[in-house]
């Protein structure tokens, strides 16, 4: 197979932080005003993308994806649950991303939405075809172009250099903001995997992953921010529109939706492998991209957080068992059929995040349910232990 580099990592985390939706995201943060907005931002994303960056180094050193390294933990069997969860919200996110980004278009150059999913869903297939190892030149002309289109819609929304003067809507806690900072991350922790397991340097690639994608959303949730409290508008292509950006916004937002959402439907074929042998990953992934565009043609998805903080609940137990047994247990279940005792940590887990939910913690709930959940995997090996 053939291994990436550190900056060939950092390329495809980039494009996966490049993102209407997290922009769209950011949106949310401006009750609180740009100052403490921006310090939820970078608190939720330190959180999120350290916890990034040890699950990635999992498929690094281990030379699995992401959810054969789910099988070290919760045995052959009780994986395939995970993989099933993980290609469900995969493909979710798949039709989300296709959706808000045609929406958008068409908010600037009218022409029906469904044309623009379809454009939006050829362009992905294409991505797909050439693979994630191949992408080369273009993954490079796509990135640069991004980072420079990305800098002008900077410029546009905080130019003005001082507030709209609107009013911004309910305000939310600290805690709330950083919770929904830590969202964005964590939907990327089933899948990093699957691009460090091809690097030829774990740790670097990973850290250069988690560094890259860390600056990138926390850019994209301060466009989204920025955008709400210094123009009053937090419609993106309205923004554009405004701004006379024509080409370059249509440019923006296709690119962007492209990068990001070809590593959902990518990653979506990589967890069927792990269902069976049979699957073809490039085959399955292709599904998965023909399948979001006809979703996004004929459903709205308008609104994500309820999604979002379903994938917390679901993802961030099931990582933080990950995290206990590969770095402090030293535990490896691959060899077994289930392991019932990850899978019962895990309910427990997933139903104590969705009580945290309702607590207002200053660090959000994600954190304090991985941390109590690491804590039950060590309290209930050192009992077995004992046992034995």
């Amino acid at each position: 197979m053939k291994k990436t580099t550190a900056a060939q990592n950092g390329l495809i985390w980039f494009g996966a932080g490049v993102s209407l939706a997290e922009i769209l995201t950011g949106t949310s943060f401006a009750p609180l005003g740009m100052a403490k907005g921006f310090a939820a931002i970078v608190t939720g994303h330190l959180i999120g993308c350290g916890l990034l960056f040890l699950a990635g180094l999992i498929g690094g050193r281990s030379g699995r994806s992401a959810m054969e390294t789910v099988k070290m933990s919760f045995g052959q069997k009780g994986g395939l649950f995970f993989a099933v969860l993980n290609i469900l919200q995969l493909a979710g996110w798949t039709a989300i991303m296709i959706y808000d980004g045609a929406l958008a278009v068409g908010g600037i150059f009218p022409a029906g939405q469904w044309v623009w999913c379809l454009v939006i869903g050829g362009l992905i297939l294409i991505w797909i075809l050439i693979g994630v190892t191949n992408l080369g030149w273009l993954n490079r002309l796509s990135m640069a172009a991004l980072f420079l289109l990305t800098l002008v819609l900077s410029g546009v929304i905080f130019g003005s250099g001082t507030p709209a003067g609107k009013d911004l809507g309910e305000t939310m806690t600290f805690g709330a903001a950083v919770e929904l900072a830590v969202a964005m991350p964590l939907s990327w922790l089933p899948l990093i995997s699957d691009y460090t397991r091809e690097a030829e340097k774990p740790i670097p690639a990973t850290l250069t992953s988690a560094l890259v994608y860390g600056l990138t959303s926390t850019w994209m949730y301060t466009i989204g921010m920025g955008a709400a409290i210094y123009t009053g508008v937090s419609d993106i292509s309205a923004i554009m529109v405004k701004a006379g950006l024509g080409i370059a916004a249509l440019a923006i937002l296709i690119l962007s939706t492209v990068t990001t959402t070809f590593l959902d439907a990518w990653s979506a074929g990589i967890s069927a492998e792990s269902l069976s042998k049979k699957f073809s990953g490039k085959r399955i992934a292709a599904l998965t991209a023909v399948l979001g565009t006809a979703a996004a043609i004929l459903w709205p998805m308008d609104d994500i957080t309820g999604f979002l903080y379903l994938i917390g609940s679901v993802f961030a137990p099931m990582i933080a068992i990950q995290i206990a047994d590969f770095f402090i247990l030293h535990r490896n279940r691959f060899q077994e059929g289930f392991d019932l005792r990850n899978l019962i940590i895990w309910v427990v887990g997933f139903a104590l995040y969705r009580w945290l939910m309702g607590v207002d913690f200053i660090l959000g709930c994600t954190l304090a349910d991985m941390l109590l959940t690491v804590l039950l995997c060590v309290v209930t090996e050192k009992i077995s232990a004992k046992r034995r």
